[in-house]
């Protein structure tokens, strides 16, 4: 693929959605049973809506709305002093909704995140004596994505939205594989097949590794780290007017790191963020030639991963990290048929 010219770029980046038609997912309980449970948000009045998940685009990481009317109200995880943590639609005026599994005979079960795996939050549906159900998002083809709660700060505060703090956002992603705690190496692929290595560039010319980072009970969403002396430090897209977006690792005192791939005879490649698709940023090494190289995560077992920019904010600035604006988080996320 050739390099995109920048109003083309820019034009992706800020319609982004405009150019792919969306398709509607489903959003359903699974019983112990193996039934299907209907999820639905529910308003003080006993109105009840539509919960599902917005394929725009991109299958790595999907919204999941509230259709209300001609609107697509969020539904996030809200902050709370339970043991669970409640999961509800948040209209523009701040209103809260419930999000409840609705069974056929007419009980409503509380949704919530039940357990924490690094940057995920589990999402289940709480039966009769506390029997957890997984909630899954299903195309109309019948493929099944799981619904979980995102995190992308250590805070419990993620942040505000509509006047409610949240402290997840809920998204359906693809299903992963990555098992245990586990460090994955981060690579560009040349078109002839090689393996390029990614790494983190200091002002004096000094290179460190770049890594994908699996926790326990967390293989939906891994972090993109650099490993900088003792330091291990997130590596995000900054926030920037450039043709193309620029790749960084940022230091605790907002020292900025390129990030780079490395050929065999030494050349060093940009790595960029290309386009926008729905949530997704495309992350790419540039070559000599223009063309841009896929980037992976690569476990010790040979399993890979996509390495994406994700966006949850519709800004453009998706926040600050250590006193530098980003644009997006740089993810390893579960390969899906027809990404690039």
């Amino acid at each position: 693929m050739k390099r995109v010219i920048f109003p083309v770029v820019i034009a992706v980046m800020l319609v982004g959605n405009l150019a792919y038609a969306e398709k509607i997912w489903h959003i359903k309980a699974v019983d112990s049973d193996g039934q299907f449970i209907d999820i639905k948000a529910l308003d003080e009045k006993g109105n009840i809506y539509d919960v599902k998940a917005i394929e725009d685009g991109d299958l790595h990481l999907m919204d999941v709305k509230a259709l209300v009317g001609d609107d697509k109200w969020p539904v996030k995880m809200l902050l709370g002093d339970d043991q669970f943590a409640p999961v509800k639609a948040i209209a523009p005026d701040g209103t809260i909704l419930d999000v409840k599994a609705l069974t056929h005979d007419g009980k409503r079960l509380d949704v919530k995140g039940v357990s924490h795996s690094g940057n995920i939050i589990h999402i289940k549906a709480i039966g009769p004596k506390r029997t957890f159900y997984g909630v899954k998002a299903i195309s109309t083809e019948g493929r099944l994505h799981d619904v979980k709660g995102v995190k992308m700060f250590d805070q419990s505060r993620e942040d505000v939205l509509n006047g409610v703090p949240f402290q997840a956002h809920i998204k359906a992603l693809p299903p992963g594989y990555a098992e245990g705690l586990d460090i994955w190496h981060v690579k560009a692929i040349h078109s002839t097949g090689k393996m390029l290595n990614l790494k983190a560039l200091d002002s004096e010319g000094n290179f460190f590794d770049v890594k994908a980072l699996a926790e326990a009970g967390n293989q939906h969403l891994l972090d993109i780290k650099a490993f900088v002396g003792d330091d291990i430090l997130p590596v995000k897209v900054l926030l920037s007017e450039d043709k193309l977006a620029p790749v960084k690792a940022i230091g605790k005192d907002g020292t900025i790191y390129d990030i780079k791939a490395l050929l065999p005879d030494k050349k060093i490649l940009d790595v960029k963020g290309v386009e926008r698709v729905g949530n997704i940023i495309q992350i790419k090494a540039i070559a000599p030639d223009g063309d841009y190289y896929g980037v992976k995560a690569i476990s010790r077992t040979g399993q890979l991963y996509d390495v994406k920019g994700v966006k949850m904010s519709i800004e453009k600035k998706e926040g600050v990290v250590y006193g530098v604006a980003i644009e997006a988080h740089i993810k390893a996320l579960p390969q899906v048929a027809g990404a690039n």
